[in-house]
């Protein structure tokens, strides 16, 4: 009934087959580039933690002054356009009223952390200091978030002093904070005032470079700069390229590594061509 069409079928297969097996065999270029690609869906990777981070009394979470080299600015770090911001605000903060329960094991650290906005900051464009300090709690206490590594734990006072406080504040007091040696909009960790500061106009804008909606960079703000607080200093770059972007990378200036590479030339981060996916949680995979 089916003619040469009953052999045919058969053959075909066992051809099929001894050609996948040689394949593998001998690294056929065509299957390496099967396997980078597929590589892409593994989660990103952390750097090493820095003993005595939430002792130092130095800014983090910026590029450092170097040699004059860095770009005045880049295109990707542009503040896009969008709502109205505070330009200044008072320099002073205060504690967001809430509490919550311990989120996380903390086998090795339990951070307490208080909800605090800047004086002078108006948050009813974005539903106000109690919707802020909830996307807060919110984020940290997500699987996706740190405590998905048992050695960390979260646990929000408004009493008493914190561990850090999540702070968001002004355009010009940012610069006060984090410094301004670059000329973009930035976020920082700085343990000589004990802040986790979030930049305000970001905050409402969001980055050009990160390609996500409003909500995602936001938690991104709360991730990258809790981690810098929590003990992880260095910035990391893009390490697949088409994969999700490492939380500690700086996705608010650029989620290729030419950019960052061109901000900051003597940094961690090679000029190598590679470009991630925006990604705001140190363990998306969760």
């Amino acid at each position: 009934m089916y003619g040469w069409r009953a052999y045919a079928i058969p053959i075909l297969l066992v051809v099929t087959t001894l050609v996948v097996i040689d394949a593998v065999r001998t690294g056929d270029p065509g299957t390496a580039s099967v396997a980078s690609t597929s590589s892409s869906g593994a989660e990103p990777g952390f750097g090493e933690l820095s003993p005595g981070t939430t002792d130092s009394t130095g800014v983090i979470g910026v590029p450092p002054t170097a040699d004059g080299n860095f770009a005045e600015s880049i295109p990707s770090g542009e503040l896009p356009d969008g709502g109205s911001f505070t330009v200044q605000g008072a320099g002073t903060w205060h504690v967001v009223p809430g509490v919550s329960d311990q989120v996380g094991q903390g086998t090795e650290r339990v951070f307490t952390y208080t909800v605090e906005v800047e004086d002078g900051v108006d948050t009813a464009g974005f539903g106000g200091e109690e919707s802020f300090g909830r996307l807060v709690d919110q984020t940290l206490s997500n699987p996706k978030s740190w405590t998905n590594d048992p050695r960390f734990a979260f646990r929000r006072i408004d009493q008493g002093e914190p561990d850090f406080a999540v702070s968001l504040t002004s355009q010009m007091s940012i610069r006060q904070a984090c410094g301004y040696d670059i000329q973009l909009e930035v976020s920082c960790y700085n343990p000589g005032i004990g802040r986790v500061v979030l930049n305000e106009p970001r905050w409402v804008r969001g980055a050009v470079a990160f390609q996500g909606d409003i909500g995602s960079y936001r938690q991104y703000q709360i991730n990258h700069e809790v981690g810098h607080a929590i003990g992880y200093q260095q910035h990391q770059p893009c390490e697949t390229d088409g994969g999700l972007a490492p939380v500690m990378m700086q996705q608010t200036f650029g989620t290729a590594n030419d950019d960052i590479a061109r901000l900051d030339p003597e940094g961690v981060v090679p000029m190598d061509g590679k470009t991630c996916r925006f990604n705001p949680w140190p363990h998306p995979r969760a």
